[in-house]
Formats: structure tokens, sequence, C-alpha cells
């Protein structure tokens, strides 16, 4: 095929644009941040060329760079394929339990799914005097260990890999209630997996406490948390029931069947 000159002064944008498509095919095929070697090693590109596409990616904000050297995916992509697909299924299902919940207990409700060692908020129903409204807590983040969703994706890992985030985060406080000591965490955790629940007594926010219950999919994966946020002391026990049928209501629509009790 005769290449024309428009074709020719496209190639180099073509090219990369391939390579950037390789790099973040590299990055989604993990959670945890990539280090710039080893993505240059498996996309075959010169470790130059990675790091300039790739820091060219963070200022987009479709690469994230938690910390020097490595690599993961960013929070444009997230916005992007809540857009289009995404997500969307999980927040279809969630929005009109969310709305019901939060009728019934007249605070914050929460929807949040995981991003490699945060969770990301994706929704949020929540009260003002023009009434109640559904918004995208575009860019929330928190890490796992200090809220209540997160502590149910961490409950559904492996112990290998909850000692493994423990290492990578070094368990980060940010109250004087957060737990940072890994046999604090692992028994926390145990709970969780026995209730099926979890909660957040003022780890993330003093004056914060959460309660959450998993989303899960028709393979029975953890694909989402549903969360109540409130004063601390207004956050009620007896909400936990409704947030539990919610969260049920919601992972039927998804196709999961059975108990979201994990014990």
């Amino acid at each position: 095929m005769r290449r024309t000159k428009t074709d020719a002064h496209q190639t180099p944008t073509i090219q990369v644009i391939e390579r950037m498509f390789a790099l973040i095919d590299v990055l989604a095929s993990r959670d945890e941040p990539i280090s710039l070697k080893e993505i240059s090693a498996q996309t075959g590109l010169h470790p130059s060329t990675t790091h300039r596409i790739l820091n060219d990616l963070t200022v987009g904000r479709f690469v994230d760079r938690p910390e020097p050297g490595s690599y993961r995916l960013g929070m444009r992509l997230l916005e992007l394929g809540n857009l289009v697909k995404g997500r969307l299924d999980v927040r279809d299902a969630a929005l009109a339990p969310m709305r019901d919940l939060h009728r019934l207990i007249q605070q914050p409700v929460n929807l949040s799914v995981r991003q490699g060692d945060e969770i990301v908020y994706i929704e949020r129903t929540y009260s003002e005097r023009s009434g109640m409204q559904v918004v995208r807590a575009i860019g929330g983040r928190a890490p796992l260990h200090l809220t209540s969703t997160g502590k149910l994706f961490l409950a559904s890992d492996e112990l290998p890999r909850v000692r493994a985030y423990a290492t990578r985060t070094g368990l980060a406080g940010q109250t004087r209630n957060s737990i940072t000591q890994l046999p604090a965490l692992e028994r926390e955790l145990i709970r969780a997996r026995q209730s099926g629940v979890a909660h957040d007594n003022e780890e993330l926010e003093m004056g914060v406490r959460c309660m959450a219950a998993g989303i899960y999919d028709d393979q029975d994966k953890l694909v989402a948390g549903l969360s109540i946020s409130a004063p601390a002391d207004r956050l009620e026990d007896d909400w936990l029931p409704k947030l539990q049928h919610t969260a049920q209501e919601i992972s039927a629509a998804l196709g999961h069947t059975g108990s979201l009790a994990r014990g």
C-alpha cells in the first residue's frame, strides 16, 4: 500500500499511540504499582522512551506515580470509563437502592471501588436544602486500611497480599484511631471476613464513623463497597441490616446469588 505525505507525517504519532496502548495494557494487568524497569521489559521499549511516555501520561492523569520509579493507572481513565462503561453496571444497579437507603437513614451513602492500594469513591447520595442529589465524587481516594470499604477489599485478599500491602504502605495513619500495626489490622480483617461487614471508627477522619457491606457480581467477586458515613455520635447499629439488605439488592441486580456474609 502506497503511503501518502499525510500518512508519513502521521506515522510518528501513531507509533507513540501504539506504545502508549502497550504501556497502559501492562499497567492494567496488575493491581499494584509497577516499576519502570519492569514496564520497559514487558513492552520491549527502551527505558528512556518508557519514562518519557509515562511522564506525559502522568500529566494527563492517565497514569499515576505513587512514588518515584513506579506507575499505575490514573484517575482520568476511571473518569472516562465511567462515562462509557467501566463501573456503569455497578453504578446503574446501585443508584435507586442508594437513594432508598438514604431516605431511611438521612445520612450519606457512598459507593466505592478499589484501585490498587486505595478506594475510589464513585457515587454518593446525600441531602442538601435543594433535596437529595447523587454526586460523582471523582478523584476521592482513601487508603484501604483506614476505610470500611477498604477493609472489605483487604479481607478478600490472601494473607500474603495483605502483608505485602502493609509493607508497601507502612500502614500510615491519619488519626489517633487509625490502625497502624499489622496484627491489629489482621484481627480487624478476620472480623470483616466472619461478618461480611467492616467499620471505620474515626480512623480516616476524627468525628466521622462508617460501616460498609460488600457488593458482589455474578462470579462472586467483590466489585464495590456500599458504606454509610455519619457523625461519630450519630451512627446507629440499627442501620447495619438495612445496609446489608441494600448491598444484597445491588449484588442481586449484578447476578449474584446467595448470602453476602463471608465466613
